[in-house]
């Protein structure tokens, strides 16, 4: 098995075994990590990844936004309008190629990741 097919293997039994709070905080990650790789290929006149790593993201955060019952938290609705302004100011960024825009989501979503890490830290008795 090559090097790529071994990785490919572990991070698809990784997210197959995950508890739902540890996929909470993957997904964030890869959030995080796509931007801040649209971020850089904007910095360098690539359109062509960046947007498609905001596109990337954009599906992620639709994602969050679905998967998010509004009716167990009293927070539920304000963080299902911050996935619909992180969302209007990615399809912005894409269209525009406005780096700022991709860093304010990114500082966002960078503060969720690491508040929902925290969470789910305290959830399963796990240090951050």
């Amino acid at each position: 098995m090559t090097t790529q097919a071994l990785r490919n293997r572990y991070v698809s039994d990784s997210v197959a075994t995950a508890p739902p709070a540890r996929l909470l905080v993957m997904l964030y990650d890869r959030l995080v990590l796509d931007l801040m790789i649209a971020g850089q290929a904007l910095e360098g006149a690539d359109r062509s990844t960046a947007s498609t790593r905001i596109h990337h993201a954009q599906e992620i955060v639709m994602e969050l936004r679905a998967t998010l019952d509004t009716s167990v938290w009293s927070g539920g609705p304000g963080l299902a309008a911050l996935y619909s302004y992180l969302l209007n100011e990615l399809v912005q960024a894409n269209v525009t190629g406005d780096r700022a825009r991709v860093e304010t989501v990114q500082g966002f979503a960078e503060q969720l990741r690491d508040a929902w890490r925290e969470a789910a830290a305290q959830v399963t008795g796990t240090g951050p």
